[in-house]
């Protein structure tokens, strides 16, 4: 199989400072970033880069944009693997796919973000078929990831971390969370996605206690039926 058939092509650039994150996990991903910019200076004094990190949580907070939010930020290129597209039943066809992307990374010293990072811990449920096979696939990943060099970064993702094998979450040196967005950092972000709308159309009721994937979703579903509807009155474009 090509190698671009299985990444996911996702060319959104986005900045850091468009996420909506807590104190806290914004100043891991600007030190994470320190860290990349500065890796020579820092190899100079035998220090290691952190390079492998896990981000888990609630679906839809924010996972997926952050990777792409840290390759912008080292202007580097991003590879989106989603493992849960690529694992099938010929276990060792799923291997040399996943070997195959990690080459390609480590050759470009790119961000490799594997989303839905659980399906390589679920292989060694006891309910497998063939847990042999299953747990070959895991100990490939474990040597992909012990390999995997300081001058790329590995991003993985996952909304299950506790089906994760401890042997697998042991290889990240950070582990940061997402949680559901509360209603102040919701108000920031849906003033965000309307600020580019007219002024009456900005003013929509604003849901609470969803994630920001399904804010974005119910926004913009919202916006569009109130510009149809204007547009359908006057019987010509709104002006933006």
């Amino acid at each position: 199989m090509n190698i671009s058939d299985l990444l996911i092509n996702d060319k959104e650039q986005v900045s850091l400072n468009d996420l909506f994150l807590d104190e806290a996990s914004k100043q891991q991903f600007v030190q994470l970033i320190k860290e990349h910019s500065y890796i020579e200076e820092l190899h100079q004094y035998g220090l290691p880069v952190n390079n492998k990190i896990m981000l888990h949580g609630s679906t839809g907070c924010g996972k997926t944009t952050t990777a792409k939010a840290i390759a912008t930020s080292l202007g580097k290129n991003i590879m989106i693997l989603n493992l849960s597209n690529i694992i099938c039943s010929r276990i060792g066809e799923t291997s040399q796919n996943i070997k195959m992307v990690f080459d390609k990374a480590r050759k470009e010293k790119a961000v490799l973000f594997l989303d839905e990072f659980d399906q390589i811990g679920k292989t060694r449920s006891v309910d497998d078929k063939d847990v042999g096979e299953m747990r070959r696939l895991v100990n490939t990943m474990i040597q992909l990831i012990d390999y995997y060099p300081e001058d790329a970064l590995l991003i993985c993702a996952t909304n299950h971390e506790s089906f994760i094998d401890p042997a697998l979450l042991r290889r990240f040196q950070l582990s940061i969370g997402f949680t559901m967005p509360t209603p102040d950092v919701l108000d920031g972000y849906y003033d965000q996605l309307l600020s580019r709308f007219p002024a009456n159309i900005q003013q929509i009721p604003r849901k609470y206690g969803i994630s920001f994937a399904e804010a974005r979703d119910y926004a913009f579903t919202t916006v569009k039926k109130a510009l149809i509807q204007e547009i359908e009155l006057r019987g010509t474009p709104v002006e933006a």
